[in-house]
């Protein structure tokens, strides 16, 4: 009994960072693209409608990730779904509702996001994931996810449509930072807490170009895919991903940085 305090005690309630994280965050982020504007714009709700139906049900997914003890796979990843879909609702609805644009919506959730992580880093003496093991820690957490995927749609937004990128340039934009950020890791000695999380905000506007990719028309550049078979096939992936590959808490850690 003694052991399985000690070691419950040494572990995070977020997932170790490997491969299979990176390959399910990916996914995940991508579903948030496809899910969001199924209900905003498939089913014609809007924006705000939508925006409040993903805040509540982030909102509930939060809370019983918050209340778990320990590490769970798959409330985590519902709950970083959550977050990747009000993301998409909150910041076409910021961009688009109340007309501040992709640019001004970028600016703006980036200010927040570095204002989150600041904050966290002042309260708590660490940003690092692994530190992630109480109340105090797992709301900061979950804050600054939030901002970053919100930032992401309107990042991903910015550099498609209104730099002209298009998908396939955000794409290669985004996979090309990411495996520069990758580089680093291997090569470099730069915080290891900071390339984390400078890869886990990348990922969501390439989630967010590639979702458009999938379901925008063939026009515009993508493959006018139906936005309710993609969302589909997309959480079918992360289930498979889920069920398939290794997920483990990370080691909690009193490192700072």
């Amino acid at each position: 009994m003694q052991n399985k305090f000690i070691d419950s005690q040494s572990l995070s309630k977020v997932p170790a960072v490997t491969a299979a994280f990176w390959l399910t965050k990916i996914a995940a982020t991508t579903l948030g693209e496809t899910g969001g504007d199924a209900v905003t714009m498939s089913m014609n709700l809007g924006y705000l409608t939508g925006t409040l139906i993903f805040a509540i049900i982030f909102l509930v997914a939060v809370v019983v990730q918050i209340k778990r003890p320990t590490f769970n796979k798959w409330i985590y990843w519902f709950t970083v779904v959550a977050t990747t879909t009000v993301g998409t609702t909150l910041a076409d609805f910021a961009d688009r509702s109340l007309g501040i644009g992709y640019l001004g919506g970028t600016l703006l959730l980036s200010t927040l996001l570095i204002l989150s992580l600041l904050i966290w880093r002042i309260t708590c003496g660490t940003i690092a994931v692994s530190s992630v093991n109480n109340g105090v820690t797992e709301s900061f957490y979950w804050i600054t996810i939030m901002f970053s995927q919100t930032l992401g749609t309107a990042l991903g937004d910015w550099t498609a449509d209104t730099e002209g990128m298009g998908y396939d340039g955000g794409i290669l934009l985004f996979v090309g930072a990411l495996a520069i950020i990758w580089a680093a890791s291997r090569f470099t000695s730069l915080s290891r807490t900071a390339l984390f999380w400078a890869a886990f905000i990348l990922t969501r506007p390439l989630g967010a170009v590639v979702g458009d990719f999938l379901d925008k028309p063939i026009a515009d550049g993508g493959l006018e895919l139906s936005r309710y078979s993609a969302s589909l096939t997309l959480a079918l992936i992360i289930i498979a991903f889920l069920w398939l590959l290794p997920q483990r808490p990370a080691m909690k850690t009193v490192t700072q940085s």
